[in-house]
């Protein structure tokens, strides 16, 4: 149910609708919280809810938002607030909380699942016609979120070695980094900044995996001043270049010897940025 003072504002102001309206009018049902029931733990602190920030992303990538952009709209515009039920004085919600859920979404078999959901409601709703396409399609639709989440956690967790390294030693570390590091690693990595395209962001993970990898040779060369080695953000940075490289390429090696298995163990353990938020990012 929508407050009424919102309707009256949101008609008020639009009165032909827009995009998030007739969204709300033709599709009011699209997502429900029982649909993520699985993707949080059932005791706890209730959150917020995940079919508002699934409907959220939604509205985001059809309007080209960066997760700032997405949040202040569900605090500030009318027409979101209609969509999403709000009053009109609720505050929304902090605009990390946008790559958190796109984390979960990524997890397992959790976006093919939630692709074939919007496909059947858009179905019921008569919008869409069943087509054989439709799971081809969605291969192509997984692919970009695990690229996506791919890129944002090798950059951050790069970032966040950087920043304790500086504070480490910044004498070193001035001279082991390319001055076009700070372009890239200067401030958060958030998806709105990455290249376009899937090549792009391909060829721009690599140059990452690049740029970590001759951290770690220079933080694990005899020169360096003792103690960085053993810097939490280093240490996680090794296990995720082995998470997300080494263990990727034994995959891809039929050959692969036995440590592949301790690999992809060690792989497990972490599985998107946010969860680098105890050291620092």
């Amino acid at each position: 149910m929508i407050p009424p003072l919102t309707v009256r504002m949101a008609r008020a102001g639009n009165p032909h609708g827009t995009a998030a309206m007739w969204v709300r009018d033709r599709l009011d049902g699209l997502f429900m919280d029982a649909d993520f029931a699985d993707w949080y733990p059932a005791d706890g602190r209730r959150g917020l809810s995940p079919a508002v920030l699934a409907l959220v992303s939604v509205l985001q990538y059809a309007e080209n938002l960066t997760d700032r952009q997405a949040a202040d709209a569900v605090r500030c515009r009318l027409d979101w607030k209609y969509r999403l039920g709000l009053e009109l004085d609720d505050p929304g919600f902090d605009f990390t909380v946008l790559s958190e859920f796109r984390a979960r979404v990524a997890e397992g078999d959790r976006a093919d699942r939630l692709l074939v959901l919007i496909v059947d409601r858009l179905v019921e709703a008569g919008l869409v016609k069943r087509r054989g396409r439709i799971r081809t399609d969605s291969t192509h639709v997984l692919a970009a979120v695990r690229r996506l989440n791919r890129a944002e956690l090798v950059a951050e967790t790069l970032r966040c070695a950087l920043e304790e390294l500086a504070l480490q030693g910044e004498g070193w570390l001035a001279a082991v980094v390319a001055p076009d590091w700070a372009d890239r690693y200067g401030r958060p990595v958030r998806y709105d900044r990455l290249p376009r395209g899937g090549d792009a962001l391909i060829a721009w993970v690599l140059r990452v995996g690049e740029d970590g990898l001759h951290i770690l040779r220079a933080v694990y060369h005899g020169d360096a001043p003792p103690g960085l080695r053993e810097l939490k953000s280093v240490q996680l940075l090794r296990q995720v270049w082995v998470q997300q490289y080494a263990a990727r390429a034994a995959a891809e090696d039929p050959d692969a010897g036995p440590e592949r298995a301790e690999e992809q163990q060690l792989a497990a353990a972490i599985c998107h940025p946010r969860r680098l938020r105890g050291h620092g990012v």
